[in-house]
């Protein structure tokens, strides 16, 4: 949902970077999970607000100066799934999209979607087969169907491009 960018003031508070078109959405709920790697854990937020931008700022109990929130930097920031909001037929969470498989008309197999990120023009699949790795724009022009229920993404693109 999110990243921990950097300790904000003096009193435990941190900037986070979130992913979400809508920022505003963390602010809603009473704990976070924050972690890196398989080293998670669910902190409960004291306070969080919409800073200038699309940053926020949030103080976690327990987090009262800044060289606790320093060691918070470079965490991600999630939530557990049952809190999240249930999508539309037409919606995905990027979590419900990795590992599902990319084909594109031609029924040629791309690799498995390994991640989803955001360039800044537009979100990106990185799709991985064994050794190879490519970028594909997450775009409707690109992404003609997501069939979850069979694991897969069909796109519109060849495999030399």
């Amino acid at each position: 949902m999110g990243r921990i960018v950097a300790p904000y003031g003096l009193k435990g508070w941190v900037r986070i970077e979130p992913y979400s078109a809508v920022p505003d959405g963390l602010t809603a709920y009473p704990s976070l999970w924050v972690g890196r790697g398989g080293d998670w854990r669910e902190l409960k937020v004291a306070e969080c607000v919409l800073q200038h931008g699309a940053s926020l700022v949030a103080r976690f109990e327990g987090c009262a100066e800044r060289d606790a929130a320093l060691g918070l930097k470079g965490s991600e920031v999630a939530v557990e799934r049952e809190a999240l909001p249930q999508n539309a037929s037409n919606e995905f969470y990027w979590a419900d999209l990795v590992g599902l498989k990319v084909v594109n008309l031609k029924g040629e197999e791309f690799g498995v979607v390994a991640e989803l990120f955001d360039n800044g023009a537009h979100p990106v699949m990185r799709v991985v087969a064994g050794e190879t790795e490519r970028l594909l724009p997450f775009l409707d022009q690109v992404v003609l169907q997501v069939e979850l229920a069979q694991g897969r993404i069909r796109v519109e693109w060849e495999l030399d491009w």
